[in-house]
């Protein structure tokens, strides 16, 4: 077997196992409420906690894969993670759940986008966005599969069990990726030449694109978290069972294969400028039409719409680093860009809740949610063209 796919196969389970057990959390919104009479805008702080730690730790992340590679850091993390997961059975007070958010959670996150995507896209310079793509299915692939057994976890085993079955699985999981991983063989000729050409943060630093990509992850961000976080509950506020609400969870990861996949592959050929385009308008499209539902039935349609911008976006922004900066210094580049992302994704999530506890309805949340999106749009408009 061809070593490089190794190493997708890798990403791959990263990101099944983190971001599918993320999007399981929004299922517990429900139980949270029943035993504890939590509001949402406290339980999303848990999560947008996590999102902005992310972003932190990220940066850190990315410089110990440009010096020590992804094996030792993708198992620290999963490790990490996965306990996370374990000890939310033991939360009895909203600052114990924001705890473990805010550190052992957010320390798995950090580490399997900025860790995963340097890493394929140093082992395929030239099908940087494609296999990009195929590795962001992962992720998809977690979001419709694990929140419906997760749910069927919760009704068989209480929910406290379940996170307990969960993070431990995690751990397992998160292992074997991490051995999958390798660091490509130092470049030599052409190759080399290619990255030494690249630039250096410092030099990154000083480049107006950097800035306007950093911009354009802080506005879509939002979306990307607080969607997923709260849609299972909003389904549910409109109808549905806890069982058909986390299948809106699937129809997104659906959806976004072929975003991930499209995009991955497109920005390859297009650039990044024009595939943030592709991501962008079916996003706001959805967005938009979200603050206009009144029964669940809709909600599958545009959760489909939604998915496809959703994976592209989580899809294309690697590449297009790449693309403007090479891959001298591409996971402290990447990581940047990504902690101005979990500034924006750490508002979203608190943001919607914050406005359902206020005014009963998730309207005025998408519809911001929405005019963000649609200035992020703007901004990519103005990135330089591929050259």
């Amino acid at each position: 077997m061809d070593r490089r796919y190794l190493v997708v196969f890798g990403a791959c389970l990263t990101q099944f196992t983190i971001i599918g057990l993320l999007f399981c959390f929004g299922l517990f919104v429900k139980v949270f409420e029943a035993e504890f009479g939590w509001s949402r805008t406290v339980i999303s702080s848990a999560s947008a906690l996590a999102f902005f730690m992310m972003g932190t730790l990220a940066m850190v992340g990315g410089r110990l894969n440009d010096a020590y590679g992804p094996r030792r850091v993708l198992a620290a993390t999963g490790v990490i993670y996965g306990v996370g997961y374990m000890l939310i059975s033991q939360v009895s007070a909203p600052w114990m759940l924001i705890a473990l958010f805010g550190t052992l959670i957010a320390a798995g996150l950090a580490t399997h986008d900025v860790v995963t995507l340097s890493t394929i896209g140093r082992w395929f310079p030239r099908r940087r966005g494609l296999m990009s793509g195929v590795a962001k299915v992962g992720t998809a692939a977690g979001q419709m599969a694990l929140p419906p057994l997760a749910a069927t976890l919760i009704v068989w085993l209480g929910w406290r069990d379940a996170v307990t079955a969960m993070g431990a699985g995690a751990i397992v999981l998160l292992l074997i990726a991490a051995l999958s991983m390798k660091s490509p063989p130092a470049a030599t000729g052409d190759a080399a030449k290619a990255e030494a050409a690249g630039s250096s943060f410092a030099e990154a630093k000083g480049n107006r694109v950097l800035w306007t990509m950093c911009a354009i992850q802080f506005l879509f961000f939002p979306a990307l978290m607080a969607v997923p976080f709260h849609i299972p509950v909003h389904g549910q506020d409109l109808g549905l069972t806890p069982a058909t609400a986390a299948t809106l969870l699937s129809v997104i990861g659906g959806a976004s294969v072929a975003g991930r996949l499209i995009v991955g592959g497109a920005v390859d050929k297009i650039g990044g400028r024009l595939a943030y385009v592709v991501c962008f308008v079916p996003l706001i499209a959805a967005l938009a039409a979200l603050t206009m539902v009144e029964t669940a039935t809709p909600l599958f349609l545009f959760m489909a719409l939604y998915g496809f911008g959703h994976g592209g976006l989580f899809t294309v922004v690697a590449p297009t680093v790449g693309e403007y900066f090479g891959m001298k210094a591409h996971g402290a580049i990447f990581g940047t860009v990504l902690f101005f992302g979990t500034i924006g994704g750490s508002v979203g999530p608190i943001l919607a809740g914050a406005v359902f506890d206020w005014t009963g309805t998730y309207t005025y949340a998408f519809a911001t949610l929405a005019v963000m999106a649609a200035i992020g749009l703007t901004l990519a408009l103005t990135l330089p063209k591929k050259a």
